[in-house]
């Protein structure tokens, strides 16, 4: 089914299509985030932030079941689990930004970007230290640019990509 065909008729996309678009949006934009964040590591020589996996962590103790393993294998589960707990909120909050736009938030590309990055930062954020991995407040100046900027290209990308995915936008 086209994009034309989900519309035609409708005067507005359905909801599931919106959750869709939005979600597909959000993983095109999590690879434009990890491409950027792989990027500053080649550039600056830096190792792979070790929050994901923290946060796992973090999450776990707080739970009643634990992830299952020993020694490497725990680990590796924790680690995989750290990245697809950036996917999932990479998609996620792509598909609320699909949702914002049926109920009819339209804004420029530049204010889009820059909301729906912010929204992705202040979510890993948040919940990093709620589960007290991590304190935002007493991050460097280049902390915050180096979360910064990959957001930024998550939201672009998210946001760019919600906008041609739109069958009212032309």
């Amino acid at each position: 089914m086209t994009r034309h065909q989900v519309s035609a008729g409708h005067g507005q996309m359905p909801a599931a299509w919106s959750l869709v678009s939005g979600a597909a949006a959000g993983a095109a934009g999590t690879a434009a985030l990890d491409a950027a964040t792989y990027l500053d590591m080649t550039i600056r020589g830096r190792p792979a932030s070790s929050t994901p996996e923290q946060t796992v962590e973090a999450i776990e103790e707080r739970l009643p079941v634990s992830i299952p393993g020993g020694g490497n294998t725990h680990g590796n589960r924790v680690s995989g689990l750290g990245g697809l707990s950036g996917i999932a909120t990479g998609v996620g909050v792509g598909a609320v930004f699909g949702l914002l736009r049926r109920a009819g938030v339209r804004v420029p590309l530049p204010v889009g970007a820059a909301l729906v990055g912010l929204s992705a930062m202040a979510t890993t954020a948040l919940s990093m230290a709620a589960l007290d991995v991590s304190d935002p407040r007493r991050w460097s100046a280049r902390d915050w640019v180096s979360d910064l900027l990959p957001h930024l290209a998550y939201g672009a990308v998210t946001y760019g990509t919600l906008r041609a995915l739109d069958a009212d936008e032309s």
